[in-house]
């Protein structure tokens, strides 16, 4: 499916605010191959590259349009963007060798297969190269449950309960066991922002840009769509109400994950 860059950016500060906590940890002084993995709209990429003057910085997504959005806005001649499908993604051989950074912030959690997905990343890096993930973890949150709640209560419930699918990011215990056969070092935690949004339906909003959008672009018409979207903005403007000043708070848990090969 297509994703929307103007819609995801919709809340592009509380968006970035992981990403740059992920990136303020790696340590690492002078890489010379970076990726971008699910780089989006490249804002993250865009600060490799200034962080890191002498390397060589590439963008991966599988969004023709985020790369679009992304190389607009970034004509940089250091930054290349890639169209690739992450599912199975491996850095191509180069005379530069192995990347010393693989970095992904919010896109991991899309694909299947973590047990063996992220011991391949961990296994292309260089040595003593770093692996940085962050993924949400807010599955168990009425942002993300009120989802399936919308589907199985209306008539298109046939054709969108196949999409449903259990959480797709593991406890950090879990992964620590994963990644720390093939690591030199596993450092992972979690953190919960609390989230302030502003606007009419701000969580419905949110998770339009992300986890809503799929289901929404499987539904047959405009007016079928308007009709989920309604109902499920109603169960969470309950399980998130605006406060009397008119913002809403909106709890988010992330998991985030430095693993050095």
């Amino acid at each position: 499916m297509s994703w929307s860059p103007t819609q995801y950016l919709t809340f592009a500060a509380p968006r970035l605010r992981p990403a740059l906590d992920l990136f303020a940890r790696v340590e690492l002084d002078a890489p010379a191959l970076i990726y971008d993995l699910g780089c989006g709209t490249g804002q993250l990429t865009q600060l490799m590259a200034a962080r890191w003057p002498g390397a060589r910085v590439v963008g991966v997504d599988s969004s023709a349009e985020m790369l679009a959005r992304a190389a607009g806005d970034a004509p940089s001649a250091r930054i290349e963007w890639q169209q690739a499908d992450l599912a199975t993604w491996a850095p191509p051989p180069a005379a530069t060798g192995a990347p010393q950074l693989i970095y992904s912030n919010a896109a991991l959690h899309w694909l299947p297969e973590h047990a063996t997905l992220l011991p391949r990343l961990v296994a292309a890096l260089a040595p003593g190269g770093v692996l940085a993930v962050q993924m949400p973890r807010n599955f168990e949150a009425p942002s993300h449950t009120a989802i399936a709640d919308t589907v199985l209560a209306g008539p298109w419930r046939d054709r969108l309960a196949l999409m449903l699918r259990p959480s797709p990011v593991a406890s950090p215990a879990w992964y620590f066991g994963v990644l720390s056969p093939h690591a030199a070092s596993v450092d992972i935690w979690e953190t919960e922002y609390l989230q302030v949004l502003t606007g009419t339906d701000p969580v419905k909003e949110w998770t339009k840009g992300t986890w809503l959008a799929p289901f929404l672009a499987a539904l047959a018409d405009d007016a079928e769509r308007a009709r989920f979207e309604a109902d499920y903005a109603a169960r969470v403007r309950a399980a998130y109400p605006p406060r009397a000043d008119g913002r809403t708070l909106f709890p988010f848990r992330r998991l985030f994950m430095l693993v050095r090969r």
